[in-house]
């Protein structure tokens, strides 16, 4: 049976009924999970499982799992991580890397051991002054090939765990004077100050499985729409400048920066090029009209869809967890 081209989220720490009803009927290709769904380890790991049973299938099921202020497990049940930005503070490059690496592979051991193989992680947004601080310390650093230095740490710990990652967010948030969960943010920067900043982090890992877009307008761009339901930036700028040639997915829809019904707003980034399209609110009449204006899983979209979960590890690298949770604790001066 082939999924429709949509990730969807439930209200819960379990499904309900009508959740159960609707997935198994709608077929989205994956799930995503948030704090809201998060209750303990053997909870989670019954809803993953359950949601896996209604479609039928060992469907990827997504997390924002970032750390610091974006981290749907957290303490007291799963360790505390620190935000991108705290690595900066190890002054050896090399040193740095490793524990970028580091701390994404144990998160990847948290999120496998309950039924998670994808993060929404690496941030490669390149912050400039005076954005808004909705990116902030989730991204690495300000300049763009220390983030591409470190996304790609981040990137390579989450594989090596049995965890894909997911780019954000293309061709890049960080100069946004807006949080595009509220409002709609306009880039007025020039092609080549896009070029030469935003889109290099991007570039340099265009070779990862999954993308996800970014609700903001780039005037040098396409001054008219978003660069989730504009085709000038998802095929022009995103598949064809930047490179990236896996599966792509927007943010999530329910965010203000998108105006719009549901099913409109679904249809406008299906036809600018993007492969999936990602609700996370679980709200079931948003639910069934994005489900209602989505493709199936078919032709180049299927194609890379399987491309990115071949890639996922099913025996992940060897890890010594304490030890490694020592060593990030002390590389970054915190406590456990």
């Amino acid at each position: 049976m082939t999924s429709r081209a949509f990730i969807a989220g439930c209200l819960g720490t379990s499904l309900t009924p009508d959740e159960r009803a609707f997935f198994r009927d709608a077929r989205p290709w994956g799930f995503i999970l948030f704090r809201r769904n998060t209750q303990s380890p053997e909870q989670v790991a019954a809803l993953t499982t359950e949601m896996r049973e209604t479609v039928g299938w060992h469907a990827p099921i997504l997390i924002d799992q970032e750390g610091g202020r974006v981290q749907r497990m957290g303490p007291p049940l799963w360790p505390k991580y620190p935000p991108a930005r705290a690595f900066l503070a190890i002054n050896d490059p090399v040193r740095q890397r490793e524990i970028v690496r580091l701390s994404a592979r144990l998160m990847a051991h948290d999120l496998k051991a309950v039924g998670i193989d994808v993060d929404c992680l690496p941030v490669l947004d390149v912050p400039v002054a005076g954005s808004h601080d909705v990116i902030g310390d989730r991204a690495y650093a300000h300049d763009p090939d220390q983030v591409a230095r470190l996304g790609r740490a981040a990137a390579e710990g989450l594989i090596a765990g049995g965890v894909l990652p997911v780019v954000k967010h293309m061709p890049g948030h960080g100069r946004a004077r807006a949080d595009s969960h509220h409002d709609l943010p306009v880039v007025e920067a020039t092609l080549d100050a896009l070029r030469a900043h935003d889109f290099r982090p991007f570039r340099h890992l265009a070779d990862m499985p999954l993308a996800m877009t970014a609700h903001v307008v780039f005037t040098a761009l396409d001054p008219k729409h978003p660069a989730t339901v504009s085709r000038k930036i998802v095929r022009g700028i995103m598949r064809g400048e930047i490179g990236f040639d896996g599966l792509i997915m927007t943010d999530d829809i329910s965010m203000k920066a998108l105006s719009g019904s549901f099913a409109a707003k679904a249809r406008a980034a299906i036809r600018a090029g993007v492969d999936v399209i990602l609700h996370c609110h679980g709200i079931m009449e948003e639910m069934v009209a994005v489900a209602g204006a989505v493709p199936e899983m078919k032709g180049a979209r299927a194609r890379r869809a399987a491309a990115a979960l071949g890639r996922i590890r099913h025996e992940p690298e060897p890890l010594d967890r304490d030890a490694a949770r020592a060593e990030l604790a002390s590389a970054l001066a915190l406590q456990g």
